[in-house]
């Protein structure tokens, strides 16, 4: 008989619950990975004119794959510049 083995994911998941800055938006606890993510999408959102602008958007490739790249971009280094320890 096959003993049960905890999943993997789980068990990663259990690990690192608690390694997750939060910070406090009017009372309420919000991960800080969230604010990051909004600020990123935000950035990609006021970016896209300027490229349209400026004639580079035909020329960057699959639009579906290059924004959400640019998004990822923007948050990561937000991440990394707020919230490096």
């Amino acid at each position: 008989m096959r003993a049960a083995r905890p999943s993997s994911p789980a068990l990663f998941a259990l690990l690192v619950a608690g390694c997750a800055p939060v910070i406090n938006v009017e009372g309420s606890f919000f991960p800080a990975w969230l604010l990051c993510l909004l600020l990123g999408v935000a950035l990609t959102a006021a970016l896209r004119p300027a490229l349209a602008k400026a004639g580079l958007e035909p020329h960057l490739g699959p639009l579906l794959v290059v924004y959400p790249c640019l998004c990822l971009l923007f948050t990561f280094t937000l991440w990394l510049l707020l919230y490096r320890s």
